[in-house]
């Protein structure tokens, strides 16, 4: 008979939340979705209140709003499609805003669960970047030519078009969207599970005494502010890439 047992709970209980209203309609409210609601009223209300006050020396979610702003600016606009992507600034502030916010639930006592965990939104969002990037480069490039700037890539031998032009066809068009999605999903899903282990084995082991429980706590304590770096850092590598898929469709290679 074993002395040591750990009640790790179901995947379906870590994941799927029952409605808190309106059940069975389309309108449905759970867990996840009111995460997603939440994090977009952040989103507009950081640079809501912030286009309100407009002191002269930042403070407060002023501060905030314009560190973010410049963050994206100088680190992601600038660096992947120059001063042509200014234009793409309110887009990309807000989806790295949004997408952070959404992770950060993942550490928030009581809540504890990060919204891009769940494959729905993550796929929204990728499929909207894909909209967006072609739609740039078949208004700048026109549609043959975006389609021969991305199939056949200049400075490829013509004999290796009958090989590099599927690949690049799956790659643009099927490959950048689902690759955004997934790894957002599996990262936070990934981070979550961890917490969630961690946690269970902290509980288990507290049980035998301060001693056997510490480790596991500390390993907890650091893994949640590793995923507070993590939350950051895809909400960064979600946008950043999208910027270089918006750069590549305005400015082709030639």
């Amino acid at each position: 008979m074993s002395i040591f047992a750990l009640d790790f709970p179901a995947v379906t209980h870590l994941f799927e939340w029952p409605d808190i209203a309106f059940s069975d309609t389309y309108l449905a409210l759970n867990k996840t979705s009111l995460i997603y609601l939440v994090g977009m009223i952040l989103t507009v209300a950081t640079f809501g209140l912030a286009a309100r006050k407009r002191a002269l020396v930042p403070s407060g979610v002023q501060h905030v709003a314009e560190g973010g702003i410049n963050f994206v600016e100088q680190n992601i606009v600038m660096q992947t499609i120059g001063p042509d992507g200014r234009r793409f600034m309110p887009f990309l502030t807000s989806l790295f805003f949004f997408i952070f916010f959404v992770n950060i639930f993942e550490v928030i006592p009581f809540i504890q669960f990060p919204g891009n965990s769940r494959m729905a939104v993550p796929l929204l969002l990728a499929l909207v970047v894909w909209v967006i990037y072609n739609y740039i480069g078949i208004r700048s490039q026109g549609l043959g030519g975006y389609l021969k700037n991305s199939l056949f890539p200049p400075g490829v031998p013509k004999a290796l078009y009958v090989i590099v032009a599927p690949i690049e066809l799956f790659s643009t068009f099927l490959i950048r969207p689902l690759s955004l999605a997934i790894r957002l999903w599996a990262n936070m899903m990934a981070g979550h599970l961890l917490l969630v282990t961690f946690a269970v084995l902290s509980a288990a082991l507290w049980g035998f005494g301060y001693v056997p429980g510490l480790l596991p706590f500390f390993m907890l304590v650091l893994l949640t502010a590793f995923e507070i770096f993590v939350s950051a850092l895809q909400a960064f590598i979600f946008t950043i890439l999208t910027a270089v898929y918006i750069g590549g469709s305005l400015h082709p290679e030639h």
